[in-house]
């Protein structure tokens, strides 16, 4: 099973120009059965490169046999027309259930920047096991925003894991009450906007009080001892001023056995960060 994360920036390139069919020839190359993208856009001309057009039905069309699962926290209205900027979920599996997180905005006393933060939640029909996977991308300017998301990402899995502990069918009920499991293995992906070591990474993979299972980092899990591959920085942009990690996979302690590669696809310039690819074998 091969899952690719990826921030694609719109589709805007290092030289300004917005080019989807960039973002989409990636993509099918790296030969992926799930997708994760963060900073989807549709309909936001002053955007770089003007994003006027609505790049969740592009996607979602390019890969016509994948189930689209789109997310935009960033929800802004001109002449009733809606600018949208989110997360997207393409997947060649059965979903059974899906759930859209709007993550805490506190109000920052340092008045830094921010927008609102969201995260996807779907549970797949994975070969051999149904899993949750996750997909967000949290707040870059403040920490302290950052750091409340994280709290919530803790509390969203110790509330799945706790839900599959007691999990039973209720079929005397009506439809909407049928929400099937919430399975405590999980996959959690995508821009978190934070170095390893970073307090919110330590925060994120913290031991449960509740007895949910840990999440480990995917990289480390694969590398061990091993330098991390930057994912941004590459190829010339003017941001971040260094290649450094913002992008990652974390997985539940049960799926690390079946991590059989985590690699950062560094050759592409088509966004301002590199598309992450997590590959599991099959288990049961």
């Amino acid at each position: 099973m091969r899952v690719v994360s990826w921030n694609i920036h719109w589709g805007c390139g290092k030289d300004g120009r917005i080019r989807i069919h960039a973002i989409i020839d990636v993509l099918r190359k790296l030969n992926p059965d799930i997708i994760c993208l963060q900073e989807v856009a549709a309909n936001h001309p002053e955007l770089e490169g003007s994003a006027t057009a609505n790049q969740f039905k592009q996607l979602a069309g390019a890969f016509g046999g994948f189930h689209a699962i789109e997310h935009a926290p960033s929800e802004i209205y001109r002449n009733n027309v809606p600018r949208l900027f989110g997360n997207l979920i393409l997947s060649k599996y059965r979903i059974t259930q899906a759930q859209r997180h709007m993550l805490p905005w506190p109000v920052d006393p340092e008045g830094a920047p921010g927008m609102p933060r969201g995260a996807i939640e779907v549970v797949l029909d994975t070969p051999g096991a149904r899993l949750r996977l996750v997909t967000t991308h949290l707040e870059y300017h403040s920490p302290l925003q950052r750091m409340a998301q994280i709290r919530r990402l803790r509390e969203l899995h110790a509330e799945a894991s706790a839900r599959a502990r007691i999990f039973a069918a209720h079929p005397e009920m009506d439809a909407p009450y049928q929400l099937g499991e919430r399975p405590a293995s999980a996959i959690y992906c995508g821009d978190f906007n934070m170095a390893p070591g970073d307090a919110a990474y330590q925060a994120l993979l913290a031991p449960h009080a509740e007895g949910a299972p840990l999440l480990l980092d995917a990289w480390a899990a694969r590398h061990p001892g091993h330098a991390r591959a930057p994912t941004a920085g590459l190829h010339g942009y003017p941001w971040p001023e260094k290649p450094d990690c913002y992008d990652y996979f974390f997985v539940t302690e049960d799926l690390a056995r079946r991590v059989a590669s985590v690699e950062v696809q560094s050759e592409t310039a088509a966004s301002d960060h590199q598309p992450v690819v997590l590959e599991l074998v099959p288990g049961a």
